[in-house]
């Protein structure tokens, strides 16, 4: 006899299923939205770009960089990773256009890169011609060698049209159970690219107007420091400051503005827990000469991404902020409130229960995420879906 549980199992796989070929139409506040499954079958998709209107790009978590052309997936991955994965290691991470594509093609992507001392992250850049992306050449590759850990990588060309890289702080903690924070520090010292934001030009080289570039015996490639595992950056279009997503442990998750130089306070300043229940700092709001988040949640939601909504598709969505979320499964609306900048958050998308890896503005105006249905396992039923007014 099939139990009840059984059941329910085999129901939710079918409305899935049947999802991933049809649209859906969910209520939101103020009205009803339309879920459109864009492509379907990718394995573990983790960042989107928009080449043209008619192209995206998306990257496994594999290696394997895809092309969606006119809604079709092609078979054949235009570019894979030099890394191959395994060990606890990923071969590809996210990917970017350059500022100016449109003249030059270029792409730049992450990824895991091994060595003697484990691994760390790179940054290559390649040039996007017809189904194929050629003369791939790694531009920088971070010190921030270990052999495990949050590794981040998000990339993403600010106002400034400098490349911002984040890197995680390598910490072992989420999986050995320990309490050690001598490697989480890193996140706190100036001689390392762990736990830290980088500032490089397009060509992996440092700007001079870095703020550390003066300072004896620190990276100047840093920009901000202290932060565990960055996934998440965008320009606010109303004040041009650099927004920032932040996955903290059990809780601890933030979203911060960052400014040249400042501290974040990884891992000294922590609304966390260890995963071992412990708390992560005796100081979970504040120490001097560090910077508190501009929101946080707990328990945690492992926020993957963020983008500010710039298009009059969603006229009343119109420089709202989006999170995507992991372990909630949902995109998070936020609305920041004149002149206080009191914040209105509302869950989307959470009937779908997946796992929000990337959520990007389309061309044509419309929210494009890419999901996963879980973080482990070789199940290649990731999805690129797409968000449109259904009223």
């Amino acid at each position: 006899m099939i139990s009840r549980i059984s059941r329910f199992s085999f129901i939710l796989l079918g409305a899935l299923a049947l999802f991933a070929q049809q649209a859906q139409v969910l209520d939101v506040q103020g009205g009803k939205i339309r879920v459109v499954p864009v492509a379907t079958g990718l394995y573990h998709p983790w960042s989107l770009a928009f080449p043209d209107a008619r192209t995206i790009l998306v990257t496994e978590r594999n290696g394997r960089l895809r092309m969606i052309r006119d809604g079709v997936l092609a078979a054949d991955p235009i570019w894979t990773s030099p890394t191959t994965p395994g060990d606890g290691v990923d071969g590809l991470h996210f990917l970017v256009l350059h500022p100016n594509f449109a003249q030059n093609q270029l792409v730049y992507v992450s990824y895991p890169k091994r060595g003697d001392r484990g691994s760390t992250l790179a940054v290559a850049r390649g040039r996007l011609s017809g189904s194929k992306l050629t003369d791939v050449q790694e531009i920088f590759v971070a010190d921030a060698w270990e052999t495990g850990g949050n590794l981040a990588g998000r990339i993403y060309f600010g106002k400034d049209g400098m490349l911002y890289v984040t890197i995680g702080d390598r910490d072992r903690l989420c999986c050995n159970g320990g309490e050690d924070n001598s490697l989480r520090m890193k996140a706190q010292s100036l001689d390392n690219h762990v736990g830290k934001t980088l500032r490089l030009r397009e060509d992996g080289a440092v700007p001079p107007d870095n703020p550390f570039v003066e300072r004896a015996g620190a990276k100047p490639e840093i920009y901000t420091y202290g932060h565990r595992n960055g996934y998440g950056l965008a320009v606010n279009p109303q004040t041009g400051e650099l927004w920032q997503c932040e996955i903290g442990p059990m809780g601890g998750d933030e979203v911060n503005i960052l400014q040249p130089g400042h501290n974040y306070g990884w891992p000294l300043v922590s609304t966390g827990r260890n995963y071992t229940g412990t708390l992560v700092s005796d100081q979970p709001w504040f120490r001097p000469g560090m910077d508190n988040p501009r929101m946080h949640w707990v328990p945690s939601i492992s926020p993957s991404s963020i983008i500010f909504y710039t298009s009059d598709k969603f006229p009343q969505w119109k420089n709202n902020l989006f999170v995507g979320s992991l372990t909630q499964t949902e995109l998070i609306r936020v609305a920041f409130n004149q002149p206080s900048q009191a914040e209105k958050r509302e869950p989307l998308l959470v009937p779908l229960q997946q796992r929000i890896r990337d959520v990007q503005q389309g061309p044509d105006g419309y929210i494009y995420v890419a999901t996963e249905k879980t973080f482990r396992g070789d199940a290649v039923d990731g999805m690129v879906l797409r968000i449109e007014p259904a009223n």
